[in-house]
């Protein structure tokens, strides 16, 4: 079969491998569809935060169909659609899919039920594939409270980790507006369904969000860039005793901002990573939503073109979401 795998640091190539084989607490799953995640690159660069080792598969936002299952294994049958975890637990310790324990990227791929859960025929392959970083996105508004229609959320990044928790926010009914300066990700914004788009570049950003709220600003705001600019300005966009989820990744980096706000303006922030027990909600929340989130998925590769996907996925002005199918 054909795998993906990372050779090394920069060294991705697509070859064949040997069929896996399961024990009889496991499940043999024939990939549908991948996405390709920013953490992804961290790997192929060598910079997970993690340990890790080469070669690996990377691979963690999948969706499959079951081909096998150990005869100690219940509650699956081949022939159903499922998704699974990233982050799970082996007896040695805690693992990575796609990670520290090879993932996704290859034909066919060994799991755990545990680890697994069932699609609903509602949910296509494609939104399936947008599961894991929809929980993301999902736990990022409600471990804040979550939202509904009397309330504003601004998102501020259009990634697609920012897509998608715009996404979980209009879901739950708020009126959400998305800040990014790349033309794409904000018309993909509007397709989703935010109210307004903002493009920091034109200046003037709280003031814009301090109109489009009345002057009382966001009731949450959702940081999901990571940006230092970014950073700097969403105690200035939220109202008083308004909420923060700070979703977007700045590790290791110093930034300047008035920390006074929290304490002046009563203001909750909280920092979230993952998807820790959302998962089963956020599957019924798509399927009862029926929340169409295929703007995001701008661009489909078959899995043996692996490595000119990565090339592209890479160029943040030119895709958003990079899709490998097995066909």
């Amino acid at each position: 079969m054909k795998a993906l795998i990372f050779e090394k640091p920069e060294q991705p190539v697509v070859r064949d491998v040997e069929m896996p084989r399961i024990t009889e607490n496991e499940i043999l799953v024939r990939l549908r569809s991948v996405g390709i995640c920013h953490s992804d690159y961290e790997l192929l660069g060598g910079r997970y935060i993690i340990p890790i080792s080469y070669p690996v598969t990377p691979g963690h936002e999948w969706c499959g169909e079951i081909v096998e299952i150990g005869r100690n294994v219940r509650n699956f049958a081949p022939g159903e659609r499922v998704v699974g975890e990233c982050v799970v637990r082996l007896p040695d310790r805690i693992h990575h899919f796609g990670f520290s324990l090879d993932g996704a990227d290859r034909e066919y791929f060994v799991v755990r039920p545990e680890w697994l859960h069932k699609l609903p025929d509602a949910i296509d392959d494609g939104t399936a594939s947008l599961i894991e970083p929809f929980t993301c996105g999902f736990y990022a508004v409600r471990r804040s409270g979550g939202t509904d229609a009397s309330e504003t959320v601004v998102v501020s990044g259009g990634g697609t980790i920012g897509l998608v928790s715009a996404a979980a926010a209009i879901g739950m009914g708020a009126r959400v507006i998305v800040i990014d300066p790349i033309s794409h990700r904000r018309d993909a914004a509007l397709k989703l369904g935010a109210a307004a788009v903002i493009d920091p570049r034109d200046g003037g950003t709280v003031e814009t969000v301090m109109q489009m709220t009345g002057g009382k600003g966001a009731d949450l705001v959702v940081e999901a860039s990571g940006h230092d600019a970014s950073l700097g300005i969403v105690f200035d966009i939220v109202r008083e005793e308004g909420r923060i989820s700070m979703v977007g990744i700045n590790i290791g980096r110093q930034v300047s901002s008035h920390l006074g706000n929290i304490q002046m303006r009563n203001l909750t922030v909280r920092g979230c990573i993952g998807s820790p027990g959302v998962w089963p909600d956020a599957i019924r929340f798509l399927e009862r939503t029926k929340l169409d989130l295929s703007p995001i998925r701008t661009h489909e590769f078959p899995l043996t073109q692996s490595v000119e996907a990565f090339a592209l996925g890479a160029q943040a002005d030119k895709c958003i979401k990079v899709t490998l199918l097995n066909s």
